[in-house]
């Protein structure tokens, strides 16, 4: 039955029953439906499996290949290790919300046409939504609308492009393409929203760290990487993502390391390191297309380990800025650690998966003599190294002491924690587990003597220049700010301009039209109306009572010139 059943429905309804479930049974549903799940994604083989018509078009909910089993898997594992993560703490409605999430991008991971890659991809924006807005705060709430607004703009020019492919070509086959015309430029733009790409990018900023401590974690792992999957399986090669993935990348270095709220550090980090999977899209080789592919798998994990780690010591203080923690390791080790761990990760250090995966892209940069593009990347890696290899740790667990002592991470946040730690550092030790399963086959060494020495003194350096530069990067009550500046600040003062123009002009109209009205009415009184002056009555010149001959001849007169207007008309 499950070469039949699209995955994603399996934990969609699983979405749908931890609502009505309670207790044990509930726990069950939270972690036992996204395991279900990957049962049925492994179940799915190569080719179109389920075919559908509707109007005239063949929808084909689900197609199977290496790259979109191996994201709906990773995709799955989240949702297990984000349940068994959340499911004490959070509340039903947000894990019901967060499953059908998993599920839409599971539904895009196996979407074979453009019509249920939109229907899934609106899926996914609308209960992400709800998941930011489980944050229970007004700034929850204000961003939960803001991102909203920003992923229904970004649907509704996907929409169009898929609209203009349907009409001028005919096919709603989702397959490879270039952005040489204005429908795939919109689909490529729809995409590029989904995968927080600058000047568009700060929904995401914006949105997670308002999201609850257990929410962020969701968030972190499905919305740009399915954009990721969808520009592997659209846009392969096309050069312009060449540029905007390096953009992304120095974009999200740059930002975090002017940040002090702790998981909007990380946020500007998922910026940062889609940057790397998008240029290695824009590359295009097989090598490159792996890299992407097998970057973005560990990226979940390092990443939502981050966010774990970040969101239990949320969860213990109830702060969320590094100047308002420190010295945390003393009471809460294990989260410390496993922050250690994930920090490593992203940083791409030897023996970890971010090292394994990242020094793909990069050879596949080097291969085709990029190498402005490979210096860029490294030097990346380095600032990445900056922001979340150490500032991350450094600042929330052993800076100046701040006085607080909470106690570790609990159980089940911590069991999550150890269960992602360990992925990342198998992939990094065992790196061919992951590579067996990459779209192309794999002739790639990560572990060479001179990518270890390079990587090794690069981020060694950059750590030196980190504690050197220390007095500068403590953070304080600042405000980076972004291109949602735009929208957020000038354009509403430019309403409330407008707004008080427009009053001001209606007031002077609303003057003018009575100073009018006064002087007509003084008039019309003049002519038409009656006064007694000195106890005489006094009427104007239209209610004065006009003797017939007089009436007589204004009747001539104004016959006269009737008949001569006439005539000359």
């Amino acid at each position: 039955m499950f070469d039949f059943l699209p995955p994603a429905l399996i934990l969609l309804a699983g979405a749908l029953l931890i609502g009505p479930t309670r207790g044990v049974l509930r726990t069950a549903v939270v972690l036992v439906f996204p395991l279900l799940t990957l049962v049925a994604i492994w179940q799915v083989p190569d080719g179109v499996v389920l075919s559908l018509n509707f109007l005239q078009y063949p929808i084909e909910p689900i197609e199977g290949s290496a790259v979109r089993r191996l994201f709906a898997t990773i995709f799955a594992l989240m949702a297990f290790g984000g349940g068994l993560y959340a499911y004490r703490q959070a509340r039903w409605y947000e894990l019901a919300a967060a499953h059908a999430y998993a599920a839409g991008a599971i539904g895009v991971s196996f979407a074979g046409d453009l019509i249920s890659l939109f229907l899934f991809w609106e899926l996914m924006a609308l209960f992400s939504t709800v998941v930011v807005w489980c944050g229970g705060t007004p700034g929850a709430r204000a961003a939960g609308i803001r991102y909203a607004i920003m992923h229904l703009l970004g649907g509704v020019i996907l929409k169009v492009g898929i609209e203009g492919v349907m009409v001028h070509t005919g096919s709603i086959e989702v397959q490879p393409m270039l952005a040489n015309n204005f429908d795939t430029w919109m689909i490529l733009i729809g995409i590029l929203i989904n995968a927080a790409a600058p000047p568009v990018s700060a929904w995401l900023s914006d949105s997670y760290p308002e999201s609850s401590p257990t929410g962020s974690v969701f968030l972190s792992a499905f919305t740009t990487k399915t954009a990721v999957l969808a520009l592997i399986l659209l846009f392969p090669g096309e050069p312009v993502l060449i540029g905007i993935g390096l953009f992304m990348v120095m974009y999200g270095i740059i930002y975090a390391l002017l940040e002090n709220n702790i998981r909007r550090i990380l946020a500007f980090s998922i910026v940062n390191q889609v940057g790397f999977m998008v240029c290695a899209i824009g590359i295009g080789t097989q090598l490159a297309i792996n890299g992407a592919a097998a970057h973005a798998f560990a990226h979940i994990i390092y990443k939502a380990l981050l966010f774990m780690s970040a969101g239990a010591v949320v969860y213990r203080t109830g702060f969320n800025k590094c100047s308002e923690v420190g010295g945390l390791f003393r009471t809460m080790p294990l989260t410390a650690v496993c922050g250690i761990i994930g920090a490593l990760a992203i940083s791409g250090f030897p023996l970890t998966s971010g090292f394994t995966t990242k020094t793909m892209i990069s050879q596949a940069a080097a291969n085709e003599s990029l190498v402005v593009v490979y210096f860029l990347l490294a030097a990346a890696s380095a600032g990445v190294f900056l922001h979340a290899g150490i500032k991350f740790p450094w600042f929330v667990f052993f800076q100046r002491d701040s006085g607080l002592r909470p106690k570790d991470a609990p159980w089940n946040m911590a069991v999550a924690m150890v269960f992602f730690s360990v992925l990342c550092i198998l992939f990094g030790v065992a790196p061919e587990l992951l590579y067996a399963y990459l779209p192309y086959p794999v002739d790639y060494q990560a572990y060479t003597p001179g990518k270890v020495v390079f990587y090794l003194q690069l981020l060694l350096f950059s750590g030196l220049a980190f504690f050197l530069l220390l007095p500068l990067m403590r953070r304080t009550e600042t405000i980076s700010l972004d291109t949602d500046w735009l929208w957020r600040v000038a354009l509403l003062r430019a309403v409330h301009w407008l707004a008080a123009v427009l009053a001001r002009l209606g007031a002077a109209v609303k003057v003018l039209g009575d100073r009018i009205g006064r002087r007509l009415g003084t008039r019309g009184r003049a002519l038409f109306g009656s006064d007694t002056r000195e106890g005489e009555q006094v009427h104007g010149i239209f209610a004065r009572a006009w003797p017939i001959g007089t009436t007589a001849l204004w009747i001539a007169v104004l016959l006269t010139a009737y008949v001569i207007f006439y005539y000359l008309g």
